[in-house]
């Protein structure tokens, strides 16, 4: 067989087959070269055992022989050989959640200005994770009135989906609707859950104006952080060994919270206490009425 018959079987050219011929030494050199550059790849992946992906690997290359190697390349080889690294999986939770973010942000209506001298007009609200039994963790969505201190409504979950702090606000909705400031706003941070169009949504169709803490300053949302840091200081989480211990744990103490706990910031009068006080000032005297922040 010729090899004009061989190029036509192989559907080649024979500029081609000629072509491939005369880079052959070519092709033997860059392969050499290859399986040099993949020895120093697979000892930087073997470093000390742990596992590398090709930017430890470059940065590893770098810092023990001097040689600085391409990404791509890097990459490249790693394909080539077969090396798989590993590559950190996407929390199907949070990927779904940030898919429906809006990404509407709104503005630090609260600024700071927390006591309003009225329940039920500035809500706080925010996420924390709870550590219980032997390393287990859920999470508590929690709405705070930033004036009385008291806890409005709170929910847990094992996981961060999104219902979890749906039905936070959606409590409070159905517990406290005729007890609305007309002005009543409720503060979070920019986090995912606060952002997404479902939350935004149901805070817009029940007349509940959204106000949101400058980036990374958590100042912006302090009292709901203390409530946390005091919570997890006080309780006995890590007593509980079930998901159902933890919330039967919760309820007790934020019932004990809301209703028997005083707070010197509260003139020694309990959330409760603080809150029917607003309602009729006679009853709690001498402690001093504040005036309330009208927000512009």
């Amino acid at each position: 067989m010729n090899i004009k018959q061989m190029c036509e079987i192989a559907k080649v050219s024979r500029s081609g087959y000629y072509t491939y011929l005369r880079n052959a030494d070519m092709r033997l050199k860059k392969d050499t070269q290859d399986a040099s550059d993949y020895e120093l790849i697979k000892e930087a992946y073997d470093y000390k055992t742990w596992k590398k992906g090709a930017i430890q690997i470059k940065l590893r290359i770098e810092r023990t022989h001097g040689i600085i190697m391409n990404l791509k390349k890097i990459r490249r080889l790693m394909k080539k050989y077969g090396l798989v690294c590993p590559i950190r999986k996407i929390n199907p939770v949070k990927a779904m959640i940030r898919a429906n973010q809006s990404n509407k942000t709104y503005s630090n209506r609260v600024a700071r200005c927390f006591n309003q001298g009225m329940s039920k007009k500035v809500l706080l609200t925010d996420i924390t994770y709870l550590t219980f039994g032997n390393g287990k963790r859920a999470y508590l969505s929690a709405i705070k009135d930033s004036t009385t201190k008291m806890i409005l409504s709170w929910q847990i979950s094992l996981t961060l989906h999104q219902e979890f702090v749906l039905k936070t606000v959606g409590n409070l909705i159905d517990n406290y609707r005729t007890d609305f400031d007309v002005q009543i706003t409720i503060h979070s941070d920019q986090g995912c859950h606060y952002t997404s169009i479902a939350y935004q949504y149901l805070l817009k169709e029940n007349n509940l104006f959204q106000s949101m803490s400058r980036r990374g300053n958590c100042w912006d949302n302090a009292p709901q952080e203390s409530f946390f840091a005091i919570l997890k200081t006080e309780t006995y989480l890590n007593e509980c060994r079930t998901y159902a211990q933890l919330g039967q744990h919760l309820i007790d103490y934020i019932s004990y919270y809301n209703y028997d706990r005083p707070q010197k910031g509260l003139n020694n009068l309990t959330p409760n206490e603080y809150d029917q006080y607003l309602i009729s000032p006679k009853q709690y005297l001498p402690v001093p009425y504040l005036p309330e922040v009208i927000f512009v």
